[in-house]
């Protein structure tokens, strides 16, 4: 028996700045978000660092924090909450592509050449989508953003795993370019040079994750992005199974980008 389709209704808008979450996902952070996200029809979150702006409540914007109208990148995501409907009309599932926003300025931040990164490892930049769907949650109970068609495939993939008796779990999919800087900044702080971090991560706008198609797969009692999950039942599984649902991996040892071997990292192509 094949997964419903994703519900449209429950999509991530995003813009460059501002993510808009759909009521009833987002945990408060306080008695007075509290409020307002049990009444939210959307939450406005900004990326960079995941603070909340405002609540779309039924009356109107609520204001979570002060000089709301001064922050970047308000007048776009406000346009796309004026146009979510599209994507739950008639079964759209048109993606576009958002700009790459700032995507020097990371770079910079981090010290990384894009000419010279592109050129040594191959890979390309990665735009992130407009939209993305809900696929449930991760094994840490996180929402799990993905685009559409790999949102499908993901429960498709993992039901039919599920009926052979192999447990697949999301360890995570979609990321924005602020994300992935997030992650660089941190693995920095801990002492790891940026050479060190570009062997597992790629650089900010490069990664895979960016676009919602690629996931970090896991099964229980297995570490998360660890090589030995190579020598579970569930690699085997995706192994053989995974290409009939449209994933395959993209890091293989001795792979041409100079990232190491990645058996947990899975990218629906389709």
């Amino acid at each position: 028996m094949r997964s419903p389709p994703v519900p449209l209704k429950a999509v991530l808008l995003n813009t460059p700045d501002i993510e808009l979450w759909p009521g009833g996902l987002l945990r408060a952070r306080s008695s007075h978000d509290a409020r307002a996200l049990s009444r939210a029809r959307h939450v406005l979150r900004r990326k960079r660092d995941g603070v909340y702006l405002a609540a779309d409540l039924a009356e109107g914007l609520l204001p979570l924090l002060p000089r709301l109208q001064r922050e970047p990148g308000l007048d776009a995501a406000l346009d796309a909450l004026d146009a979510s409907p599209l994507h739950a009309r008639n079964g759209i599932d048109r993606v576009g592509e958002l700009p790459l926003h700032r995507l020097q300025e990371r770079l910079d931040v981090l010290g990384i050449d894009a000419d010279g990164y592109e050129a040594r490892t191959g890979l390309a930049l990665v735009a992130e989508p407009d939209w993305l769907a809900f696929a449930g949650f991760d094994r840490y109970r996180r929402v799990l953003w993905l685009r559409i068609d790999a949102a499908r495939a993901w429960l498709r993939m993992r039901d039919a795993a599920a009926r052979d008796g192999i447990v697949l779990e999301a360890i995570s999919g979609y990321r924005s370019h602020d994300y992935q800087l997030g992650i660089f900044e941190r693995k920095r702080a801990r002492g790891l040079g940026i050479t060190d971090i570009l062997a597992v991560n790629a650089a900010p706008g490069y990664s895979e994750h960016h676009d919602g198609c690629a996931l970090d797969i896991g099964t229980p009692g297995e570490p998360p992005a660890e090589e030995s999950f190579e020598a579970t039942p569930a690699f085997a599984w995706l192994q053989t199974h995974a290409d009939a649902h449209g994933f395959t991996m993209s890091y293989p040892r001795g792979n041409p980008h100079g990232i190491v071997h990645e058996p947990w990292h899975w990218r629906f192509a389709g």
